[in-house]
């Protein structure tokens, strides 16, 4: 091949001296590099030295400058904007309500040793530092009830939602039911949705002031807890979320005692987060039984993983199909997984490589909650006829909660690329012309003549080459003087 090349190149003339030399004159005179064609027109060394450091510093600057702008767009810098939005309508978020005594007293009365189970149960949510001092009553227990469902006795069992628990219901103006509400099973036993994910139109107001107004009765002498395990308080706790997500109650319930009338005011916020590496987000992550993504629903299928694997079924406060855990393998499997789970960080939650990285677009209702006390003077005498109650018994039991939009807007803040390609480019652009006057044409034109001048050189060392040795020779000899060899 080296040789057919060389037979090839051998046909062609190369340019002489003088040739190469008026090819470098003519670059230097037609180019649009502009400083150049000074230096070769000016007749006077002086100011052919002025010419050169001229362009050879305008060269050091557009280099400093450019390697600047590439350091400057590959530090992924982002802007944050936030911006208002008002709008005539807003879609109302999901609320969901428990009570803070999870259980009847006459179901539990002779069973405190599910306050402890519920516990065990609902530690898949948000684990629970309880001291396990029912080890010896809880082994009994399950030993004389193999089947034994906490799922159902709680369903059965905990606090329900009739009209004699939901006095009044108004959303809007309109009067709202106890079968509006969803059940779901939170750490506090049986909690109820309003405005649910399974709603067939989405509820939105369009008036601020007005919204949800809900009248509770808790019934303090038929639900009741467990004061050692840090249940302690009386009234209803509430958390505002997504249609689309499942309630969280861990650091972000509002409790409303009895005898208070809570004012809830929400706003909406959205927020807007860049994938990697502008932000953290990871939008190629999806999850398989929430519509839409969360770090907590990411979290729940997560440790449900970890859990259906470890103990080859899954709780049924864990989203997945698969065999539902009893109690035996709650207590002895499914607890340490998940205590495992915490402490080696196997879920972990924030940045882009983690388990569950922030979401690309996150809705959150922040409140703002006051209170007065419920209910006056004049309005006792007016409740206690109308429900057939005494003032003590209202008192002690009812909790009247309001929420409502503060304003018709929302607010988004959004995280966004402070450099992009096209503004690059139009950076360096700018730097080029500004220096050296140059341009895309100019990036072409200086290719061109240095791609030309590699090739001549190329093609003078291959011609200049030395002869490679007949390695086909000395094999057609060693072959011979094997043959030799043979006839000998």
């Amino acid at each position: 091949l080296l040789g057919k090349a060389k037979l090839y190149l051998s046909r062609r003339q190369l340019p002489s001296l003088e040739e190469r030399k008026k090819y470098d004159y003519e670059f230097a005179n037609s180019t649009s590099f502009h400083g150049v064609h000074n230096i070769v027109r000016t007749h006077t060394k002086t100011r052919k030295v002025l010419w050169m450091l001229v362009v050879l510093g305008s060269v050091i600057l557009v280099a400093w400058q450019i390697r600047s702008r590439f350091i400057n767009y590959f530090s992924w810098p982002t802007t944050t904007s936030v911006v208002v939005q008002y709008v005539e309508n807003i879609e109302f978020p999901a609320v969901t309500f428990c009570n803070l005594n999870r259980y009847q007293t006459q179901a539990v009365a002779n069973l405190s040793i599910i306050f402890f189970l519920w516990n065990i149960v609902s530690g898949v949510l948000h684990l629970l530092d309880a001291e396990d001092k029912f080890g010896q009553e809880l082994s009994d227990f399950l030993q004389g009830n193999q089947n034994f469902s906490i799922k159902e006795f709680t369903r059965n069992n905990g606090f329900y939602l009739n009209n004699s628990t939901l006095l009044e219901c108004e959303f809007f103006g309109k009067p709202c039911y106890p079968q509006d509400f969803e059940h779901v099973f939170t750490e506090y036993g049986n909690c109820f949705t309003f405005n649910h994910v399974n709603v067939p139109t989405r509820r939105r107001v369009s008036i601020s002031g007005r919204g949800l107004s809900l009248l509770f009765d808790i019934k303090q002498e038929q639900f009741t807890d467990d004061p050692a395990l840090g249940f302690v308080d009386a009234g209803i706790t509430f958390a505002i979320h997504s249609p689309q997500e499942p309630p969280r109650f861990d650091g972000l319930g509002v409790s409303t005692p009895v005898g208070m009338h809570a004012h809830a005011a929400i706003r909406q916020f959205k927020t807007v987060i860049q994938e990697y590496p502008w932000g953290e987000c990871n939008p190629n992550i999806k999850l398989q039984h929430h519509k839409i993504y969360s770090t907590y629903g990411c979290l729940q299928e997560c440790k449900a993983r970890h859990v259906q694997q470890k103990c080859k079924c899954l709780p049924f406060m864990l989203p997945g199909n698969g065999t539902e855990c009893d109690l035996e393998k709650f207590y002895k499997c499914v607890s340490p997984a998940v205590y495992n789970v915490e402490l080696m960080g196997l879920c972990t939650v924030g940045t882009h490589n983690s388990t569950c990285p922030v979401p690309c677009e996150e809705t959150d209702y922040p409140v703002t909650i006051s209170y007065s006390t419920f209910a006056s003077k004049k309005a006792m005498k007016f409740l206690s006829a109308k429900l057939s109650k005494s003032p003590e018994y209202i008192r002690h039991n009812l909790v009247y909660i309001d929420i409502k939009y503060h304003d018709l807007n929302y607010k988004m803040t959004q995280q966004q690329k402070a450099l992009s390609v096209s503004e690059l480019l139009a950076d360096v652009g700018g730097q080029l012309g500004l220096f050296c006057g140059a341009s895309m044409i100019t990036i072409i034109e200086i290719i061109e003549y240095i791609v030309t001048n590699f090739c001549w050189m190329c093609v003078f060392l291959l011609l200049k080459a030395p002869e490679l040795p007949n390695w086909n020779t000395s094999d057609q000899n060693q072959q011979s003087h094997k043959k030799r060899i043979q006839e000998c």
